[in-house]
């Protein structure tokens, strides 16, 4: 049996293995494809959704079985949380995952570092290399809980805001499934207030001249991609979050003090219109972490995304285990013509989807509604909140009335994180929910909204009125 450490990888025998977390726990899994998105909510496999192709739940244990998954699965990744979701991590006994082979023959064990404050942990993920599979230990935490991982993903989760998952909406705002029963409720929108965390530890900045620039655009040069130049912003922002995550001594896209790596981004003054990041620990120099981006199908795709023109970078070793820990940042800055242009795109690929999947006309941008559709991303943004209800409790028909529109009926579909108005499009698409208002053909007319710097980075509005 095998003994592994974060970051440690081992091959698997070929047939289904089991993976079990003994415990006060619950485990989950998302299937995804190298891209590291699940295609529908089915891929996300849980307690209220316990199998999925080639993925069962039973327990404490889920079996996979590589050969029957879906036709492009390529990683299954494995998550445990608490089964009390009010309880942090680090007040119950250390998880450690088991998994097992056929005949119930050990092959692994996997006993991370003690949790403290998160309310889930990436575990391992299971994934295909050439003609086989392998398990690789993880360990990452979360503090927002299971939504956060799944919305990292691309599941939709829809909670209303008031502990109870939301019913479909009458005005057809969307409830997207997997629906999470009540007394499983993950939090939805921010992670709680952690405590003050202690000053990182002290780290030297990079420079220009540790070659990290030319590499990245030598890298870039190769896929076809424009040159990025260093922008101060996201190198102060990139060593706050390697600062942070070394004080942890663990990476996040949250740091010990509840703060995000996007909201940095926002903190250091610079406004974006889509952002990257990767967040690594491990390599000791930029030639490393190059090295160590490129041969990722995920990292390399976010160094070579041809759309960021701005990059920033930082590491900090933690003075307790000497683990490195890196912080790169991506991204273009915003401007009036930029946030028309991704509205523009967002609207053109939602016309193209009702055209190509219901033979529907396209729907018409009304300016009213694109005033309540961007005022809502904004206040999600300012306020750290992700829901079709305010904090005060307005909806989407209220907030498009304040606009001054009178339109009799009113939709609306909100997403978080995605970098593109492509991606975003194809993930409401892939959600039955937001598919519907998509492809309601009552609906004639359209506004979006987008803001970016929230702690999820990115914030979309689509607004429908008839």
């Amino acid at each position: 049996m095998s003994e592994l450490v974060p970051g440690g990888n081992m091959p698997l025998p070929a047939g289904a293995v089991t993976v079990r977390v003994p415990g006060p726990f619950d485990v989950s899994a998302l299937i995804t494809d190298d891209g590291g998105r699940v295609r529908g909510d089915a891929d996300f496999v849980f307690y209220n959704q316990p199998s999925a192709p080639g993925a069962r739940l039973d327990g404490d244990a889920l079996t996979v079985d590589p050969p029957r998954l879906r036709p492009g699965a390529t990683r299954i990744t494995i998550a445990v949380s608490p089964a009390d979701p009010g309880t942090p991590l680090g007040r119950l006994p250390a998880p450690t995952l088991q998994v097992t082979g056929a005949g119930g023959r050990s092959l692994a064990r996997f006993a991370p570092p003690r949790p403290q404050q998160e309310t889930v942990l990436l575990l391992a993920e299971i994934y295909r290399r050439g003609g086989g599979w392998k398990l690789r230990a993880l360990g990452q935490g979360y503090a927002d809980g299971l939504a956060g991982i799944a919305r990292d993903f691309g599941v939709d989760v829809v909670d209303d805001g008031a502990g109870t998952p939301a019913p479909t909406a009458t005005h057809g705002t969307p409830t997207a499934r997997p629906v999470i029963p009540e007394q499983r409720t993950p939090g939805f929108a921010a992670a709680p207030t952690l405590p003050a965390a202690p000053p990182p530890p002290a780290f030297r900045p990079l420079a220009a001249d540790d070659g990290f620039l030319t590499l990245v655009n030598s890298a870039r040069a190769r896929a076809g991609s424009a040159p990025v130049s260093l922008d101060a912003r996201l190198m102060t922002a990139a060593h706050a979050h390697a600062g942070a995550m070394a004080s942890a001594g663990r990476l996040g896209v949250e740091g010990p003090d509840g703060v995000s790596v996007h909201q940095r981004v926002t903190a250091a003054g610079y406004t974006y219109i889509t952002v990257g990041e990767h967040l690594v620990s491990g390599p000791r120099t930029p030639t490393e972490f190059v090295e160590y981006c490129v041969r990722n199908e995920q990292s390399r795709r976010t160094l070579h995304d041809p759309a960021f023109t701005h990059a920033g970078i930082g590491h900090v070793a933690d003075s307790r285990s000497g683990d490195v820990y890196w912080t790169a940042l991506w991204a273009t800055p915003f401007s009036p013509a930029a946030l028309a242009r991704t509205a523009a795109a967002v609207v053109d690929l939602t016309n193209r989807e009702r055209a190509r999947a219901a033979g529907l006309p396209p729907l018409a941008v009304d300016p009213l509604l694109t005033t309540a559709a961007q005022a809502h991303s904004a206040d999600m943004v300012a306020r750290d909140f992700y829901s079709h209800t305010s904090p005060e409790g307005s909806r989407p028909w209220d907030r498009a009335a304040a606009a001054g529109s009178t339109r009799r009926s009113i939709g609306e579909n909100i997403a978080c994180g995605q970098r593109s108005p492509a991606e975003v499009v194809e993930g409401w698409m892939n959600s039955p929910g937001h598919r519907a208002n998509i492809l309601k053909p009552d609906f004639t007319h359209i506004g979006v909204g987008f803001a970016g710097g929230g702690r999820s980075g990115t914030y979309w509005t689509q607004l429908f009125g008839a």
